[in-house]
């Protein structure tokens, strides 16, 4: 019966005899005619290719891999970190400043942090430039961070989807937020590792306000491994990696989920403005979960700097307690305006720039 049917579906397309099937094949007849209308057929053939539109973004965010080899996925990463530091390096050496400023032995009472006034404050002592102070390690530090960052990070989520089977298929939105925290967390650590005594350097280079210890990167590194060791290339490492890894997963994950959701419902929408609006959104939830042990790590990392008087000696947790005690909760806050003008346009423009460079390299690679 199915086959007759459809034989008869298939002559009645080409001009074919009515009476000859059942009710079956003239109910078929009957949709496929109603289907032809030329009324109602601009509107169904629009509705079902917003539908695709739709499926082809979904799949190119949650299944499609970059193509792009080993090499332009590290120069993108390199170069995106490299443009966001830059661009955003006056806001990152305030937040730093704000950051350390509770760094006293003798509990003075700290005045509350105003943007205006330490920004104003460096411009008459320290010049301009000073903004930058510390952005020549930066770009030293950040071409291998984010290099290894965005390579290790797309390396770990592929291997965790073949694991879990569902390479180059659609997951679900749970699986697919899990396998980014995963891998982003794994990411961040890995490449904080790799690269930790620069980040140290670079944090020192940045709180030097009027007297400069450290006249250089090569001088820093030298004098940190005299005064203080092979160890205290790597002090602050353990606080550093419980931020990081946090930090990059939450990255990772509210960006790619954020542009997964927002292809599906516009996936017309501009590459730019997808990358710059979830990059930053990804930045305030990042920042604003690891705020806190960040603060504590550039502490750690600026303890007998300078030859100066060790104000913490009880580790992490003593760390904490002691600034709570002296500074109360909001201590561990200590900076945060400045942290949030700095990641709403730092991590929007690392996302952006990353996926600038790669459509540059593999132009075909999204489409």
């Amino acid at each position: 019966m199915q086959t007759d049917a459809a034989t008869a579906g298939e002559t009645r397309l080409h001009g074919g005899v009515g009476g000859v099937v059942g009710q079956r094949a003239a109910a078929t007849f009957t949709s496929t005619v109603a289907v032809e209308d030329p009324a109602r057929l601009p509107m169904d053939r629009e509705s079902e290719g917003r539908a695709a539109s739709i499926a082809d973004a979904q799949q190119n965010v949650n299944v499609r891999p970059s193509q792009i080899g080993t090499a332009g996925q590290l120069l993108a990463g390199g170069i995106a970190g490299a443009v966001s530091k830059t661009c955003t390096a006056p806001l990152a050496r305030l937040t730093i400043l704000f950051q350390v400023q509770g760094m006293n032995a003798n509990g003075e009472k700290l005045s509350r942090p105003s943007i205006l006034k330490e920004a104003a404050r460096i411009v008459r002592e320290e010049g301009f430039m000073a903004f930058w102070k510390g952005n020549g390690v930066t770009i030293v530090h950040r071409l291998p961070y984010s290099s290894v960052n965005f390579f290790a990070y797309e390396q770990y989520k592929m291997h965790l989807r073949s694991m879990l089977g569902i390479e180059g298929k659609q997951e679900s939105l749970g699986v697919g937020m899990g396998t980014r925290l995963l891998a982003g967390g794994a990411a961040g650590i890995t490449a904080a590792t790799l690269t930790y005594p620069l980040d140290l350097v670079r944090t020192r280079l940045a709180a030097q306000t009027n007297h400069m210890y450290y006249t250089g990167i090569s001088h820093a590194l030298k004098t940190i491994y005299t005064e203080e060791g092979p160890r205290g290339l790597y002090k602050g490492l353990g606080t550093t990696l419980l931020g990081v890894g946090p930090n990059i997963a939450i990255n990772f994950c509210v960006y790619e989920t954020l542009k997964s959701l927002w292809l599906q419902s516009r996936p017309d929408s501009s590459p730019i403005v997808v990358s710059l609006g979830c990059g930053s959104l990804a930045g305030i939830c990042s920042s604003t979960a690891t705020f806190p042990i960040d603060l504590v790590r550039r502490r750690m990392q600026l303890e007998g700097a300078g030859g100066k008087a060790r104000v913490y000696k009880s580790g992490l947790v003593g760390t904490v307690g002691h600034i709570v005690k002296v500074e109360g909760w909001l201590g561990l806050y200590r900076g945060i305006v400045p942290e949030y003008f700095k990641v709403i346009p730092s991590v929007g423009i690392v996302f952006m720039t990353y996926e600038f460079i790669k459509r540059i390299l593999q132009p075909d690679a999204w489409d």
